[in-house]
């Protein structure tokens, strides 16, 4: 008989783990409140109730499995350390498939079950429960909706249970992810919820705001010219008629313009469409980067548009460079000094400064590009603060996993106090503790918003900072995401009710028969 150990369950991690025992569930918990105890309740429970059988648990990133093989090797008593395995892509195939039959409780990533599926070297019959963590990626073609199609599919003893902080705010993406994991039951809670209240720690939530400087709004306003003269052109030609003007809006026309022009359509004015969404979206990347994040991204950002300019990459290029408006634009990026850097970095310094200065702090420090990591890591160590950058493995001057891990362990035992991070931040690694999480923009994706905030305030108070410059992207970032995260809770709200109504039915179903 199998048994938790080292670990007590909180009241309402057993009361999601009880109804998610015998339903297909999805669990939508703040980080940091325990989705792992949760599923580590299941699992012994599965094994117990069935035994001989097998589990499956898959995470996104290898970092993250591994994360969970060594927390569910901890706390489940009663298994051989053989029991437990770890299978990565790294394994040579002929010796995944027998881990496959042997091991009892399985940890990797979608992509390498996947691949195994789809060439018959594996197979989900024996597998009394498959956890799929970060459950919010089941849209689209990734990898977790095949392996739980065919999980559904294979499996003797089927039972799903999917893990997020957050599905998002659309109510067909929800819709979505619980159609694809076959979900019957939702179990959310928030940090409000009653039963969790007793568990949070203190978040402070402090909003910074900044004015953009004269010279900027400046800059802005040839850009803009661009950008207007560019959308107006788009909805002569026919190709736009949306009110709604951002970025998904130009990415989607873009997409839609290239499968026109893939497919044989070779008409002038998609052509020239296609050539026209790529100065939007550049002249709004520009803008957003002066903005929102520091002269230094938005002049290395130029440095780049230049060098393709000089080597005639393409027409959207070069047809920038021949206006105007966006020359007078350059100019005056040109002409601003090192000391005419964006305000929100000057307030940033002030602010990390202050905080290292009251106690031992970690703080971790999230920015949307990587030249603007760069930039602001730069100035800390100018500060002689003991900082250092976090980010992915793409690209040239990417950090590798292992890298990745001794800068975390680094920063778990105080030899940094300070991390920038991209994106890479926000799931899928072990990142410790901190006690201050600062957004340097804000974010439209809820996501995204919970992810980084939910790294703080999980075992200590805790502080969330926001810089916004006012009366840009990073205001109406601000609510965008502070609306989708009450719409997110009303929609999942709606959904436990309509499953709750249809399993009663189904109940008094049953009992009628009987």
């Amino acid at each position: 008989m199998l048994k938790i150990r080292g670990l007590i369950p909180r009241e309402y991690q057993e009361i999601i783990a009880n109804n998610a025992k015998n339903k297909f569930t999805l669990v939508v918990l703040p980080t940091g409140l325990g989705k792992t105890a949760i599923s580590i309740l299941v699992a012994i429970d599965r094994l117990n109730k069935i035994r001989g059988s097998q589990i499956l648990l898959l995470a996104p990133t290898k970092p993250l499995a591994n994360q969970h093989y060594n927390t569910f090797k901890k706390h489940i008593e009663g298994l051989d350390e053989d029991d437990f395995t770890l299978v990565t892509g790294e394994i040579n195939p002929k010796n995944r498939y027998l881990i496959w039959n042997s091991a009892t409780i399985i940890f990797s990533t979608p992509q390498c079950v996947a691949n195994d599926l789809r060439n018959g070297k594996m197979n989900l019959e024996n597998f009394s429960l498959l956890i799929e963590d970060e459950a919010h990626r089941c849209i689209k073609n990734y990898d977790y909706n095949y392996v739980a199609k065919i999980y559904k599919e294979q499996s003797k003893n089927p039972l799903i249970l999917g893990l997020t902080a957050s599905p998002g705010s659309d109510i067909i993406r929800i819709n979505q992810i619980c159609s694809n994991l076959g979900i019957q039951e939702v179990e959310v809670r928030t940090r409000e919820s009653e039963d969790v209240k007793q568990y949070v720690k203190e978040l402070k939530t402090e909003q910074i705001k900044v004015e953009l400087p004269e010279k900027f709004k400046d800059i802005r306003i040839h850009l803009h010219k661009v950008l207007e003269k560019r959308i107006e052109e788009l909805r002569n030609r026919g190709l736009l008629y949306t009110k709604v003007i951002n970025k998904r809006t130009f990415i989607e026309l873009q997409q839609k313009l290239m499968r026109a022009s893939f497919s044989g359509n070779k008409h002038f004015h998609v052509l020239k469409g296609v050539s026209l969404v790529s100065e939007v979206l550049k002249v709004q990347h520009a803008i957003e980067l002066l903005e929102t994040q520091t002269i230094h991204s938005l002049k290395s950002y130029i440095k780049g548009l230049e060098a393709d300019e000089r080597a005639g990459k393409t027409k959207a290029v070069k047809n920038l460079f021949k206006n105007v408006d966006f020359q007078l634009a350059l100019a005056k990026i040109k002409n601003l000094s090192d000391d005419e850097e964006h305000p929100k970095l000057k307030k940033l310094l002030e602010i990390v400064k202050k905080e290292l200065r009251k106690s031992t702090q970690k703080i971790l420090i999230f920015a949307q590009y990587r030249y603007t990591v760069d930039k602001i890591n730069e100035e800390l160590r100018k500060l002689k603060i003991k900082s250092k950058i976090f980010i992915g493995q793409r690209g040239d001057k990417g950090m590798k996993q292992k890298e990745q891990q001794e800068i975390i362990k680094e920063f778990s035992e105080g030899k940094i106090n300070c991390l920038v991070a991209t994106s890479i931040g926000e799931e899928g690694l072990d990142i410790p503790e901190v006690n201050i999480v600062i957004f340097y923009e804000s974010i439209p994706s809820v996501i995204r918003k919970i992810q980084r905030a939910g790294r703080t305030a999980r075992l200590k108070p805790g502080k969330l900072i926001l810089l916004i410059t006012v009366k840009t992207r990073d205001e109406s970032y601000y609510y965008a995401a502070r609306h989708k995260e009450k719409k997110m809770h009303g929609i999942l709200q709606g959904l436990k009710e309509e499953f709750a109504k249809k399993n009663k039915k189904q109940k008094d179903l049953n009992d009628f028969e009987i």
